[in-house]
């Protein structure tokens, strides 16, 4: 009886059962194909659990916001508007606190009560809290860059104004500026009546992180409204650069408490805090007490 000739490897590999611990080479591509199905699968799986447990890793990260087409003064100020503040800080030689309250009292009305000036007083300040014996300025000019040298134009030719910058230059220690713009979601400071205080914060940001802290900002100042407390809200564009200011007015200490523990009672301002926190290099409180001439009183 002829014996058949034994079939070579490959085949009886392709046609009969695989050795033990071996795959059926036909098999092979069909078998990857089911494992990356199931490993695909598996990863979604995966991901779903960790979009359910996720928001504490995610809580890890800063939010990234989409790449910049602008300048962020573009895309966080007002389209309505083209105000533009200016803020100043005197520090005052400590015995002539009152001498330089009583001046500024009696030339500035003066000065804004000319309309040639496209310049409005916002608010005037000693600090109570914070940085003594300094007082606190905040000025809109309607017209933006135009109306601020239109307006410095006029006051280098003003006798009075000269004479007030002299006398003053001898009561003060140091003096410094900014130029901001306003952020388009926060209240435009308008005259209120007092008795007030006020509360500037002032947040000096990481360079870049602007955009971010708008974003997160649009949407939490609707948890600070329900008191009126929120006065303004400002960005700065000339002297030292991304720092943020917020102002806000209470009657009194107690009840600047009182808003602020209430606003951690409201879902979503928790998380406001906590993204807009990593952003942050340095935070400053003032509290502040109106001169009778402030608008804001």
């Amino acid at each position: 009886m002829q014996k058949k000739a034994p079939q070579p490897i490959k085949n009886r590999l392709v046609q009969g059962s695989p050795p033990i611990g071996c795959w059926h080479l036909e098999a092979l591509p069909r078998r990857r194909q089911s494992m990356r199905s199931l490993c695909g699968r598996g990863n979604k799986a995966l991901a779903y659990s960790r979009d359910a447990e996720g928001s504490w890793f995610r809580s890890l990260f800063v939010h990234k916001v989409d790449p910049r087409k602008d300048a962020h003064s573009n895309l966080l100020s007002k389209k309505e508007t083209s105000n533009l503040y200016k803020i100043q800080f005197h520090n005052v030689k400590p015995e002539c606190l009152d001498a330089y309250n009583s001046l500024t009292e009696e030339v500035l009305p003066k000065l804004h009560s000319d309309a040639d000036y496209p310049c409005d007083l916002v608010g005037n300040w000693n600090t109570w809290y914070g940085e003594q014996d300094q007082a606190v300025h905040l000025w809109r000019f309607s017209g933006g860059y135009p109306a601020l040298m239109d307006c410095m134009n006029k006051l280098k030719q003003n006798k009075e104004y000269l004479d007030f910058r002299k006398e003053r230059s001898r009561m003060l220690l140091s003096r410094r500026n900014q130029l901001l713009l306003e952020f388009s979601f926060w209240n435009e400071p308008l005259p209120r009546k007092g008795p007030n205080i006020y509360e500037l914060r002032t947040y000096k940001l990481k360079p870049g992180t602007m955009i971010e802290w708008g974003n997160n900002w649009a949407r939490a100042i609707k948890y600070r409204q329900e008191n009126q407390e929120a006065v303004g809200g400002f960005f700065s564009q000339i002297g030292e650069l991304y720092v943020v200011h917020h102002l806000w007015a209470y009657k009194d200490l107690q009840s600047r408490e009182e808003t602020r523990n209430a606003a951690w009672r409201k879902r979503g301002w928790d998380e406001n805090v906590y993204y807009t926190v990593p952003l942050i290099r340095t935070m400053e409180s003032r509290i502040m007490i109106p001169l009778k001439i402030s608008p804001l009183q």
